[in-house]
């Protein structure tokens, strides 16, 4: 099926946003009116939002050496690491836990998420402001409104995730607000919540699929989850996770357990009724770059002929992968891990080193094998998440019940190799303590979503970290997160919570503040 890509503008500007397509105006005098006067420009301005600020910094793999900015929260948890962190040292730093020694080192980071999604955010305050003042029908204002404001949700919650406090700005940027403080996190939070109750009320009731692959009601609605979560507001996130429950999405399933399972299925086919909101790839507009390559080590520069570069960005060490049963599917080779591989072409066979499990998960195989251009699009949210969000809500705000067991024996029930069945499952999911549903709801989502950088989130929401057995699969206990020893032997300070403030806008900017420790 061909994809539909929305086409983006490239210039954004301090204080108005510009686009190349209004030569008529020149830029240093374009100013709001003279921008944005024709639903077209509203439209197309809104698209911009679409691949820029935080879903890049969460999907896109543009380098061969170093993962997206969100991979590498996942190694402050030790369980994962970057094999050419030597060079990428942030990644080091990160998995090391002595961030703050080296600020200036890793600048580059925290400038790139903080420009990036401000310049997105201003980009959404100007379609908000704006789109009321423009000749077109009210349900396509409507909407369009609600696009921004789902962006500028989505990009606050990265920066806030982040940094911690961070300035709020609702207004497009002027010189009078070129020097912003920054606002309590409990504010943006609200903001947040705002921002994407408004999207969820206005946006249209279809999936991203159907909806031309523009975000919908339960994109929304699974962001605002998200958020509630996030904050341990476990009845607001859960009446938000039956709304995605609800919706025409359904949970991919195991046609067999080996080539046609649902991870595999998750893996290489767009569009599937799990996934509630994606980033495209497309070969002829853009593709995932290096992603295809971060499956394999680097001696799998001598399999293929396609990419120049592999290096296993972001690979789990062993004593994560023992996060699984022996009888779970997605630890079983070619469904998120791997470790031998033949080229069908040459005969030639990758070899995992010791250690050192490729991510399967990550493999496209027409990239690899024939065009060296990588088309699978990244998944931000699929119904799984929204199980286990629920699940674990019920639990939280009501205790175990039939319902929170329904939701977490689907997800297990899935990955299970023994044939048990799903009622089965939950009989068993009933007779645990209300803590130990819990836990065991946090550790599904290290074993469902390894691979798609959610463990820290946990981690910071749950303020618990997960020791993982050395010796023994699948069993996994929880220790307060703080004092606690990642899988480095690194202990966790609260100053490791966030990244340092960009310090190119600490100079700019002599309203804000550096974050505690660095």
């Amino acid at each position: 099926m061909k994809k539909i890509i929305l086409f983006l503008l490239v210039g954004v500007f301090a204080l108005t946003s510009c686009d190349e397509f209004l030569e008529e105006s020149p830029k240093s005098s374009l100013t709001d009116v003279d921008y944005y006067k024709t639903e077209s420009q509203a439209t197309e301005n809104v698209n911009y939002l679409y691949r820029n600020g935080a879903t890049i910094r969460i999907a896109h793999a543009s380098s061969a050496y170093i993962g997206s900015k969100s991979s590498i929260l996942g190694m402050l948890t030790g369980y994962f690491s970057n094999s050419y962190e030597g060079q990428e040292v942030v990644c080091k730093y990160s998995r090391l836990l002595t961030r703050q020694g080296h600020t200036n080192e890793i600048s580059g980071t925290s400038d790139d998420i903080w420009d990036n999604c401000y310049r997105t955010i201003n980009v959404a305050n100007n379609a908000i402001a704006s789109i009321p003042g423009i000749e077109m029908s009210e349900s396509s204002a409507k909407t369009l409104i609600a696009e921004a404001k789902f962006f500028r949700a989505f990009n606050y919650f990265y920066l806030v995730k982040t940094f911690g406090d961070v300035p709020l700005l609702l207004e497009p940027a002027t010189l009078e607000n070129l020097y912003p403080q920054r606002t309590a996190a409990a504010a943006i939070y609200e903001q947040i919540e705002n921002d994407l109750i408004d999207a969820v009320e206005d946006l249209p009731a279809a999936t991203f699929a159907s909806n031309g692959h523009r975000v919908s009601k339960y994109v929304a609605a699974m962001a605002l989850t998200d958020v509630y979560f996030y904050q341990g507001d476990y009845a607001n996130a859960k009446t938000y996770a039956k709304m995605v429950i609800d919706s025409p999405h359904s949970l991919a399933d195991n046609s067999d357990l080996a080539e046609n399972s649902a991870f595999n299925k998750l893996r290489t086919t767009d569009d599937l009724g799990e996934v509630i909101y994606s980033l495209e790839y497309d070969a002829g507009i853009s593709s995932s770059s290096w992603r295809p390559t971060y499956a394999f080590t680097s001696s799998a520069t001598a399999v293929f002929g396609t990419y120049s570069i592999f290096e296993r960005t972001y690979g789990p060490i062993d004593r994560f992968l023992n996060v699984y049963d022996e009888n779970d599917l997605r630890i079983q080779p070619n469904q998120f891990f791997h470790w031998e591989y033949t080229n069908p072409n040459n005969g030639k066979t990758w070899t995992a080193p010791e250690g050192q499990a490729g991510c399967w998960y990550y493999f496209d195989e027409d990239a690899l094998l024939n065009t060296g251009i990588g088309t699978k699009d990244w998944n931000f949210y699929r119904l799984a998440e929204a199980y286990l969000d629920y699940a674990e809500s019920i639990a939280q705000t009501e205790g175990v019940n039939d319902e929170a067991a329904t939701y977490l024996a689907k997800i297990q029930a899935r990955a299970n190799t023994e044939g048990k069945t799903e009622a089965e499952i939950k009989t068993e999911l009933l007779s645990l303590s209300k803590q130990e549903f819990i836990e065991t709801c946090w550790t599904e989502r290290l074993r469902e979503f390894a691979l798609e950088f959610k463990i820290w989130d946990d981690c910071v929401r749950t303020m618990k970290f997960p020791v993982i057995s050395e010796t023994e699969k699948g069993s996994v206990t929880y220790v307060d997160l703080i004092g606690a020893q990642n899988a480095a032997g690194a202990t966790f300070k609260e100053t490791d919570l966030v990244f340092p403030i960009s310090l190119s806008e600490l100079q700019r900017n002599p309203s804000l503040t550096q974050n505690t420790g660095y």
